[in-house]
């Protein structure tokens, strides 16, 4: 809900509107249309974010509308993100009932509606039907459409983004992408993996001991990508890796290096269900049903990664409700990492002497 309120109040700052004020309800009729009265007192618009999607016109959000004495005129749109709205009023004022995808910074059918009324446009059913003709429409995998098919096109490409900057803190001095596996630094060992996983490129993050992490790759088809801000956290180095993946791309999968169990065939499995499900959707490997690393994001979550900060991952952005979200059961493979010297004797690396 937090977010909730902070897309909302983003998208009426840039209409130069105000965000005036703000009430939490249980998700019933009742509670909720005594408080769609009395913010109908003093302001010009009222949005409604629900619990749950509106199944049809008894649910609770129309039936409070109505309760509260509005009339709904519409439910629904053509368009999809946002084909849950709904278009209603109370004393002459707009009342949306706002659909999911209006939690998420990106454009949808809820800006369509809510630009024009912030521009003093009226918004009637016509309106909101016409939209479907050259509208807004994204392919949804769980959700596919009828519609004429399109020409078949090549495999979407996906990048591999190796994340190696970090400080290795609970290592007491030593790195652990260094440490050897059969021989082989634990580093170099995971970007055989994803060259070998056909990464377009493979992209290695390099920071903390850089110049000893880049010897250990030598001779490897990688593109070094250096974080000069590696100690900030894990962010600088998402974003880092973004910078660095070529336009051409439609996917980066992003990989942690200290995962020794991860092989070419796990990455190319995740590879080949983001080139199934249309280079659209987040892909993410699991053990067990529990989500875990590597994860491969679309090209349309780029941008938002440069809205994080600190030591703070892809987790929210991969867990947004207008992207789908397809799990890849990889086994233990999707959560062995060595974190501490014990995890990493324990899977036969050894570390180097200091």
């Amino acid at each position: 809900m937090d977010k909730t309120r902070r897309m909302t109040e983003d998208r009426i700052l840039a209409n130069r509107g105000l965000l005036t004020a703000e009430l939490r309800t249980s998700h019933l009729e009742r509670p909720l249309s005594e408080a769609i009265r009395k913010l109908h007192e003093s302001n010009d618009i009222i949005l409604i974010f629900g619990a749950s999607a509106v199944a049809d016109e008894n649910d609770i959000l129309p039936a409070a509308i109505i309760a509260a004495g509005g009339t709904v005129h519409h439910i629904g749109m053509p368009v999809d993100p946002g084909n849950l709205l709904i278009l209603a009023e109370l004393g002459g004022k707009p009342v949306i009932g706002a659909p999911g995808c209006a939690r998420s910074p990106k454009e949808n059918g809820f800006d369509w509606v809510l630009n024009r009324l912030m521009a003093g446009l009226p918004v009637v059913r016509h309106d909101i039907v016409t939209m479907g003709v050259g509208g807004l429409l994204m392919e949804i995998p769980a959700r596919p459409q009828l519609r004429d098919p399109l020409p078949e096109k090549a495999p979407a490409q996906v990048a591999i983004a190796m994340l190696a900057a970090g400080q290795s803190t609970r290592m007491m001095g030593a790195n652990k992408l260094l440490a050897t596996f059969d021989g082989v630094p634990l580093i170099r060992r995971s970007a055989i993996a994803a060259i070998e996983a056909d990464g377009s490129p493979v992209i290695a993050v390099l920071g903390h001991m850089a110049d000893q992490c880049r010897n250990a790759l030598k001779g490897l088809d990688v593109v070094i990508a250096h974080n000069a801000d590696y100690a900030s956290g894990l962010a600088s180095s998402l974003q880092c890796a973004i910078r660095h993946v070529p336009s051409m791309a439609e996917g980066a999968l992003i990989m942690l290096a200290d995962m020794p169990a991860l092989s070419a065939e796990h990455l190319q499995q995740l590879v080949r269900e983001f080139q199934n499900a249309g280079g659209q959707s987040v892909v993410r490997a699991t053990f067990a049903g529990k989500r875990g690393n590597p994860a491969i994001l679309p090209r349309v979550l780029f941008d938002e990664v440069f809205t994080l900060t600190g030591d703070v991952g892809a987790r929210h952005l991969i867990e947004r409700e207008d992207v789908p979200i397809i799990d890849v059961e990889l086994g233990e493979a999707a959560v062995l990492d060595v974190d501490t010297r014990e995890g990493l004797h324990a899977t036969g690396g050894i570390l180097p002497t200091l």
